[in-house]
Parts: C-alpha cells; structure tokens; sequence
C-alpha cells in the first residue's frame, strides 16, 4: 500500500515555534498525506502572509494528563487561558491578543464549532479531545478566510487523528491534585484489506477542582472510520461527550480572595435555622454529540476537493436553587397564608437548552504552475430551544412540578462562500488574495434568547504579498477585513450593531539549522467592536458592548534554538497597546469623554518560554514559563478594576521505557504545575452601577470587581501502555 501524498508547501512550517519537534534547515516544501488536506482549505503555510503556529500530537503528549486544550496551549504567543475551577479541567477560557473566546473561530476538520448562538467554544462539552487531536494551527489576527463565525482576534482549527497505517491499542491513565483522575483507552485496526481503518477512543476524567465544590465528572468517546486508496479519503467520525460541573463561575470579591481563595458562593442559601448551606446539585450537565462525514478526492494532479457533511445535538442544563426568588418570574399567582400574602419562595430550577446544528462545508483546489485556487464554502443551520423548568418549590401556589417559566426558540443560517488564490510571480515574490461572502439570518423570540430578527450581508476581502530572500528568509505583508455580527448575550443587553476590523500583518521568518525565528508587527483596527465591559450575566457569561473605535498594536516574537545536542530553548513575546478611542462613560450620573483607555482583558505584555532538556533520547525534561503582565478588566482604567500581573512555571517529564514484549512501550509523564506556589488570578469581571438610595438626589457610581483564583502548586502523573 503506497503512501498517498500531495505536494504542497511545508504543513508544519519550520520557522514556526511550535511546530514538529525535530529542526528542519529551511523553509522549503515538503508533502503531506491526504488526511491533512481535511483542513488545507482553512489553514495557511509560510505561502500565506498570515501570522500562525502549529501544534502536534507529540508536542501535546507529555502534558496531555487531563487537561483542557486551552490549557495545553498555554505556552503559545499572545495566548492567555484561565479555568474557573482553578486547574485547567472543567470549564477552561482562552484569549489570544486580548480576544475572549468567543472572537476565535475554531473549526474541527474544517467543521464550526463555536457556538451559534453565544459564539464561544466550551471544550468541556468535550473532555480529553486532546487525546484525539493529531494537530492543531492558531492563526492570530483576522487570518485566512474559514468557516463560521467570523474570527476577530484568532482562528483555531484542529484535525483529528489520521489514519494509522499499524493497529495499535494505547491505555493512559493519569492522577494527582484535587483527586483527579483520567482514564481513557485509544485502538486502531490499522489498515484492513488495504483499504479500511477503524479506530476510536474512550475517556473518563474526574476531579475535585481547586476552588470549593468545583468539581467535574466527564466522559467522552470519539470513534472513526476510514476508507483510502491512492486517490480517495472518506472518513466518518462519531465523537462527544457528556460534562456535570459543580458551578463555579461567580468569582469572589477582593476580601474574600485574601482571606478564603478557594471559596465558592454557588448554591448558597440560608436553611429554616438560619444556617448556611449550600446546594449538593447546583450543577451544570450538558450532553454534546457530533457526526462528520469528510470525502476527500484527488481527482487529477492540478485539482483536489472535499465534500463534508456534519450534524451537532446538544442537550443539557444547569439546576440552581434560588432563595426567596419572586413568583412573578415564573408565573406563580400570590396567595394569602394566614392573612399574609406569599409572593415569594425558595426553589429549585433548571435552565435547558437543546439544540441542533447541522450542514455541510465543501472546497475545490487547483495548483498547476504558478497558481494554486481554493474555492469553497459552507451552508450552516442552528435551531435552539431555551426553557426554564421549576423542579421544586417550598411555595408554588398554582404552580405545577416542571411547569415552563419561560419557553424560547432560535433559528440561525449561515452561509459563505470562498475565493483564495496565491500567484508565484517568481523565484521570490508571491501574491494572496481571499475574498469571502457571507450572509447570516438570526430569528429569536424570547426574552432569554434577546427578540431578535437579523440578517446581515459581509464581505470580508484579504490580500497580502510574500517575499522569500532565499530558502532562509521569508518576508510578508497582509491586509485583512472581517465583519461579525453580535451574539445572543448582545441581543439580550440591547440593540448591538455589527463591528468590523481592519487587520495588517508584517512578518519575518528565518530559519537555519540551529535557529528558527518568526517576528510580526500588528496593527488591528476596529470600528463598533462588541469588547467586554466586565460584567457578566446571571449565568456567568461575560457582556459586552459596542464602542467606536479601538485598536490593538503589537509585536510578537518566537523563537527556536537548538541549544547543543540536548538542550532546545523556545521563548516567545508579545507586546502590545490596546486602546479604545475616545471612550465615553457615565460616571456619578454625568456623561465624560475619558479619552484613550486600555481595552479590557489586553495584558501590554505576555511572555512564554520553554527549556528543554534531553539527556538521552528517549527522556525529555522541560520547563514552562508563562507572564502576563498587568490589565483591566473593564474599560475605564478603574484601580478597582485592575488585574495584577501575574507569572506561571511548569515543570514537566516524560519517560518513555521500550519493552521488547506484547506491550511494546511504557510511556511515564509528569506535570508540576505552578512549582513556585505563587498565588495568582487570571481571570475576573468589573461592574459598575449608579446608586441614587444612599444619598438622594445625588447620583454616585458604585464600581466592583470578582476573582477567579487559580490553584497553587500542583500535580499530574500519568503513564501509557502502547500495545
């Protein structure tokens, strides 16, 4: 059985710090197997004039323990992650250059996978997918053209495991802090008939997490099928999982931080004898399933194209009890006992949301000479169901057991279509162009889904040029617009407008047999962006609103250095001013022009650093160094709003004992996260309201903040079983 290939430029370019573990000498092709052409339509090489790193399988391996990507990719460029239980499993955010999630596309296979309707990425959703990821790429900025939801900081797209010529079974177990435990077993068939490969994976992973009570029972499956010949791929994938997690997003103020990290108001309530307790089940429970079919042909030695089809079911809630909550919101009739009225009472509710999210993405390539074409797009539908369930309650009057308080519904279709085309006008210079269309339709009925009726048209067009000095030296140049509507949190805060950003990105690439080094400057302005404001709503979901312009100005550099025969030394630095222009707030009851002030959530520097050393070959110690430097939290440079700077350093091994047996080898792994203890929050809101009770007739704004802590020195220690 012959090796299918397509030549194409490097995948994993080699100027690109985190790319494949061993060095390469230049920036030259290489080819590549068609399970990666799964992803060729949204992803760039060092051809394109776009800002990226790659991250494989064996570089995620020795911290791959449990948890969650965002956490894996800690270490990236301008990247920032933050889990709210305070270890990295369970419920995990990450921004890059200063963007929350929900401003990073991220696509699986080229499918979508943000959220429609929030546009954010929950990974919990699917825990361990890590394990079944054979690469990933970050593009930071606007990036090239993809699908679904427009990226306004960064677009992330991961393929998941190629097919594996050799059967082979894998059995990982891992434990350590805060009793957590990960257990997942991996098979393939290997190549059957020539032909055919079935492989798949099971996990479990459980834990107590560091903050109280934030604890996580998850499970997850993914399994593929595969057919391939010298010119066909078909593959289809089942893969998901099913997360219960102790809420844990409400944060603690300032006092609490310093006097009691770990506490976790969530499920608090004052019992018949004036007790404090807290709800066993305020939990979130959430059940996410997916099906894609990806048809990938090469049909002669110019064009290649695939077809895919993809269908997501989620179900699921969380459960809260709510203390003296009132009748009217949920349409209980008041009553009198003993001569009293009752209108309020305790209960136990659930918010659910069920929904279906299907469609099809396709794309078509042509290289032939000094062209290579993509064209391609997607036609997208979400339809979401949003109830609210009373589950229990001490006083219901009419009220019936499950009676829906509110019963909401969403429908949203998205298409695009694609253009890209690079032009190779000779030995050294190259042209880009992208030109993409889409059009989005939002229908929402109902006060948990904001009343919406929406459809907007964009035009997102990019070009760039790409200079290669010789088989060292790369030098690009890119504009780029994107356009992205608001998401339902906007909808229900107000009457958000679309906003827009204009990227440009100058690079430099090098690369020689013992250094390899990219360095870029951005410039990313944005008219109407949607930023943070601090706050979050009742379910712990951060708000946003429209101001008018803003940018974000960079630098970022990455390197990586082959230090000797066993030592590598990768660092990388981003510095950055985030700025909203002319920023007006209502302060004491009085409007004010507070002038330039520093975007929320965007650190001026974020420095990254791992050293590596190898004394033999099959032994790997390295250690991890994250820093961010000191931001806001809100956008109006408030002392009460700020977030200190803040330093991580990991400490990691991985041993990889080969037997000469059944088992072929034993793989151990070792993680210490936080090694220097130090107590850091990489997360918060701010919140500012007018209080006109204390002092009437006068109008004083009241500001507050809340905490997210993350947890002090810790550990992993895992070992794998190849058989």
């Amino acid at each position: 059985m012959k090796t299918i290939v397509i030549t194409t430029a490097c995948f994993f370019l080699a100027a690109t710090t985190f790319g494949q573990e061993q060095s390469r000498d230049s920036l030259e092709g290489k080819k590549i197997v068609l399970d990666e052409v799964l992803v060729s339509a949204v992803r760039v090489t060092k051809e394109s004039p776009v800002t990226f790193s790659n991250l494989d399988k064996e570089r995620i391996a020795p911290r791959n323990l449990g948890q969650d990507i965002p956490i894996l990719m800690n270490f990236l460029p301008s990247v920032v992650t933050t889990s709210d239980a305070g270890a990295g499993i369970g419920y995990t955010g990450i921004r890059v250059r200063g963007s929350d999630a929900t401003r990073v596309n991220v696509t699986i296979n080229g499918i979508p996978y943000n959220d429609s309707e929030s546009h954010g990425t929950f990974w919990v959703n699917m825990p361990d997918f890590a394990s079944s990821t054979e690469n990933l790429q970050l593009q930071r900025g606007v990036g090239t053209s993809t699908n679904g939801a427009g990226a306004f900081g960064a677009s992330l797209n991961l393929l998941t495991d190629a097919v594996s010529e050799e059967a082979y079974a894998q059995v990982n177990t891992s434990a350590g802090s805060f009793n957590t435990f990960r257990s997942n077993v991996k098979f393939s068939s290997g190549i059957l008939s020539d032909h055919f490969e079935v492989s798949g994976r099971l996990s479990r992973i459980i834990s107590d997490g560091y903050i109280d009570r934030a604890s996580s029972e998850l499970e997850s499956y993914f399994l593929q099928g595969a057919y391939k010949d010298d010119n066909t791929l078909i593959k289809a994938l089942l893969f998901g999982g099913h997360e219960i997690t102790y809420q844990s997003w409400f944060g603690i103020d300032a006092a609490t931080l310093a006097a009691d990290r770990t506490f976790n108001p969530a499920g608090m309530y004052t019992d018949e004898n004036g007790n404090t307790q807290f709800y066993e089940n305020e939990v979130d429970n959430y059940k996410q399933d997916h099906a894609q079919l990806h048809w990938n042909e090469v049909i002669s030695p110019e064009w290649s194209t695939n077809i895919a089809l993809h269908y997501t079911r989620g179900r699921g809630f969380f459960e809260q009890f709510r203390e003296d909550d009132d009748f009217a919101t949920y349409g209980f009739v008041p009553f009198l006992m003993n001569g009293t009225e009752v209108n309020t009472t305790d209960l136990i509710r659930r918010r659910w949301l069920d929904n279906d999210f299907y469609g099809t993405v396709f794309s078509a390539q042509y290289e032939k000479d000094a062209w290579k074409t993509i064209l391609g797009g997607g036609y997208n539908i979400y339809k979401g169901d949003h109830f609210g369930e009373v589950i229990w309650a001490r006083m219901a009057g009419s009220g019936d057991i499950r009676d829906r308080y509110y019963d909401d519904n969403s429908e949203k279709t998205d298409l695009n279509l694609f253009a890209k085309a690079h032009y190779q006008l000779n030995s050294h210079w190259r042209l880009f162009a992208d030109m993409q269309y889409r059009r989005v339709g939002y229908e929402a009925n109902g006060a948990d889904t904001g009343i919406v009726d929406d459809t907007f048209s964009f035009f997102n067009p990019k070009a760039g040029i790409t200079y290669d000095l010789n088989k060292n030296h790369n030098f690009y140049f890119s504009y780029a617009r994107a356009n992205r509507e608001p998401n339902r949190n906007d909808y229900e805060n107000g009457n958000p407008r679309p906003e827009q950003l204009n990227d440009y990105e100058l690079g430099w690439r090098f690369v020689s047999p013992k250094v390899q080094l990219n360095t870029n400057v951005y410039y990313m302005r944005y008219k109407d962006q949607l930023v943070l404001i601090g706050e979050l709503n009742d379910v712990g979901a951060p708000l946003r609103a429209n101001v008018g312009d803003s940018y974000r100005l960079g630098l970022e550099v990455d390197a990586d250095l082959s230090l000797g025969s066993q030592f590598r030394w990768q660092p990388n630095a981003a510095l950055s001013t985030n700025r909203n222009v002319d920023f007006v707030f209502q302060r004491d009851g009085v409007l004010e022009n507070l002038g330039n002030t520093n975007i929320a959530f965007s650190p001026g520097i974020i420095l990254g650093n791992r050293l590596v050393y190898m004394p033999q070959e099959k032994l790997q110690i390295a250690v991890l160094t994250k820093f961010v430097g000191k931001q806001y939290m809100g956008n109006i440079d408030s002392d009460v709003s700020v977030l200190d700077s803040y330093s991580q350093t990991d400490l990691n091994i991985q041993f990889e004992i080969p037997t000469a047996s059944f088992i072929k080898s034993i793989v151990l792994s070792g993680l210490v996260n936080n090694i220097f203890d130090e107590k850091y929050v990489s997360n918060g809101y701010f919140f500012t309201f007018d209080d006109d009770f204390t002092n009437p007739g006068t109008v004083t704004t009241v500001e507050g903040a809340g905490f997210y802590p993350q947890a002090g020195i810790n550990f992993l220690v895992g070992a794998a079983v190849n058989f």
